[in-house]
């Protein structure tokens, strides 16, 4: 059966001050850092091994991935980094503590934004410190000025059928390190997930999940590690 291990970047430094982050660069903290090891640490143990490995262009998942290669001792694999693979674009809530956001427009419409399936937040507005316009990562690139989760989901599952895919057909043993939501769009299709489901998916940092897929690529078992 083809290998697939799914596995969300560390803690980073905007999950512990509890900012809306999205694709704005942030690192990992030291939690972070460890649970990065832990997640190398804890793959090695299981006897998992892979041939490939994908992430997306931003530190905190790219880091992730190096510590977690480095402590199964596969420093050495081909990694693949892509856009496609960010997490959801939070618009103009980039930077924002969630908290005091709910005190501003009200829990209610706070949850609307986080948690609807194709509710965007509000734009990102020209002039942000967040803008991501000049980033040469993203040259070429339309960088959208919010996105829902549909939103999000729409870009990874493309990506997934024409890049990842062909890798797990051929064989190969494929590690993905990305973000919730970039990795919700994958559990959903995976798992068949509706999309009234799929919203309250919560998917940890750093722990490791194993998908077993048939000749399909289908889901028939997922377990954390």
């Amino acid at each position: 059966m083809p290998t697939l291990v799914l596995l969300r970047h560390g803690q980073s430094t905007w999950n512990l001050e509890n900012r809306f982050t999205g694709w704005w660069d942030v690192g990992l903290t030291e939690k972070g850092d460890a649970e990065a090891k832990a997640a190398g640490i804890a793959i090695a143990a299981a006897g998992i091994d892979f041939d490939c490995a994908f992430t997306s262009v931003q530190s905190r998942a790219i880091n992730t991935l190096n510590l977690a290669l480095a402590w199964m001792d596969r420093a050495w694999l081909p990694v693949t980094k892509d856009w496609h693979l960010n997490e959801r674009h939070y618009g103009g809530l980039t930077g924002l503590n969630k908290a005091e956001t709910a005190l501003k427009y009200g829990e209610e419409q706070v949850r609307i934004w986080r948690r609807s399936f194709d509710v965007p937040p509000p734009p990102m507005l020209p002039g942000s410190p967040y803008d991501l316009s000049g980033d040469r990562r993203y040259a070429g690139i339309a960088i959208p000025a919010a996105e829902s989760l549909k939103d999000t989901i729409e870009r990874v599952l493309p990506y997934w059928q024409s890049a990842i895919v062909p890798e797990l057909r051929a064989g190969k043993r494929v590690l993905v390190v990305a973000h919730g939501n970039s990795l919700r769009a994958l559990v959903k299709h995976l798992s068949g997930i509706s999309d009234a489901n799929i919203v309250h998916e919560e998917i940890p940092t750093g722990k490791p999940m194993v998908y077993d897929l048939d000749a399909d690529l289908k889901a028939i078992g997922r377990r954390y590690l």
